[in-house]
């Protein structure tokens, strides 16, 4: 019944929700992660990451397969994996748990001269990547460049959050002095993952798609040798594993537009001072910005009294706010 009524998903997903629906629990936590992340991450931009994930829970939104499209489906991806390591290692999937490598053995452990051994509950990550993977692509139904690019962003995600997976220790002998150190994998703060994916949305590379003997495939540009007397060669220049990759240029996100999947920035809070995204000229492409004076009573100045009682006085605020035309 849980899996009937979610809506957005695919044949393939409701069967895998069938299956391990405590897992989808967790999917719909990362679901979450993905979304607050995007919408932190753009928050000052003209696109903010505000409507993607409105109409269905585990579907994307974007007509145009921009470099916007490429980072909501790599965090999407990566909250996926997430939340389902995650999950594994609170033991709330039955089919899930620790890590069985990075567990505590009689010859586990690190270089002979090294104090530490391998314990605790090291995350499952390859069990988040391979679940996230099933669950994420089986929504990529068609065979066509935007399918490819979709592939290829989910996996630039999921690889993320393996590749920073840090290790964290714990002391022991007298007063903790590290005479002996237990060891495991654990999962980074979830920001540090959207950090490192906005680094790479910023450098992400356009591709063109080419047909070849194994079907349709993306590739970064197509260089020619010059300097010979034959007909120039082309040179195909694949996109690596963990760049972020787009097929089309990004509208300017100025006006609202069903068929761009832009929502515009009239009445978006601009600043008037500055010159990043969010100045009142770039958020307002051009058209100005309204003020608005502003007066508010808040709470002030409060103490704490013996006991136990919290007394506040009430100030008066006067500010300005600018929003877009």
């Amino acid at each position: 019944m849980l899996c009937g009524r979610i809506p957005g998903l695919t044949p393939g997903q409701r069967n895998m929700c069938r299956e391990m629906p405590d897992a989808l629990i967790a999917l719909g936590e990362g679901h979450q992660l993905g979304a607050q992340e995007c919408q932190h991450q753009f928050r000052g931009h003209r696109w903010n990451c505000s409507e993607v994930w409105q109409r269905n829970v585990f579907a994307h939104v974007i007509p145009t397969a921009s470099r916007e499209a490429a980072y909501t489906y790599a965090i999407a991806s990566a909250g996926a994996a997430y939340a389902v390591t995650a999950a594994c290692a609170r033991g709330n999937i039955s089919t899930c748990g620790c890590d069985v490598r990075h567990k505590a053995t009689p010859t586990a452990g690190g270089a002979p001269d090294e104090p530490w051994k391998w314990g605790g509950c090291s995350a499952d990550v390859d069990f988040g990547m391979r679940y996230a993977r099933r669950f994420m692509d089986a929504r990529e139904l068609e065979r066509d460049a935007r399918t490819l690019m979709n592939v290829h962003n989910n996996r630039a995600g999921r690889t993320l959050v393996k590749k920073m997976l840090r290790t964290d220790c714990k002391c022991h002998g007298v007063s903790g002095s590290c005479v002996m150190k237990t060891c495991w994998k654990s999962l980074p703060p979830f920001r540090l993952i959207g950090d490192k994916l906005m680094q790479k949305y910023q450098k992400a590379k356009t591709v063109q798609a080419i047909k070849g003997k194994r079907g349709l495939r993306l590739v970064l540009s197509r260089k020619k040798h010059a300097g010979t007397a034959r007909a120039p060669k082309p040179v195909l220049d694949w996109p690596k594993r963990m760049e972020l990759i787009y097929l089309e240029a990004s509208p300017n996100y100025c006006e609202r537009s069903l068929q761009t999947g832009s929502q515009g920035t009239a009445g978006r809070t601009c600043q008037r001072t500055g010159h990043g995204p969010q100045s009142c000229d770039m958020l307002c492409c051009g058209r100005g910005h309204n003020t608005q004076h502003i007066r508010r009573t808040k709470q002030c100045r409060c103490q704490f009294r013996w006991c136990c009682e919290v007394k506040c006085d009430e100030c008066d605020e006067s500010y300005e706010e600018f929003t877009c035309k």
